[in-house]
């Protein structure tokens, strides 16, 4: 029994798993990050565009 006590408290495979699981939340939370700025970026991008091209004349040269 106290064998088994001791490789217990040896193993460490589950510290690896742990440290795997909170780094995929960091890079999925950096992801989630990027992608909110992107598409704020884009959105103000494609209304101005808009913007513009609707004011233009397509009969001038």
């Amino acid at each position: 029994m106290m064998k088994f006590i001791k490789n217990f408290r040896n193993d460490e495979d589950g510290a690896v798993t742990v440290d795997w699981v909170v780094l995929t939340a960091a890079v999925v939370g950096l992801a989630v990050a990027a992608y909110s700025s992107i598409e704020t970026g884009s959105k103000s991008l494609t209304a101005n565009t808009s913007t513009f091209l609707g004011k233009q004349d397509p009969n001038t040269p």
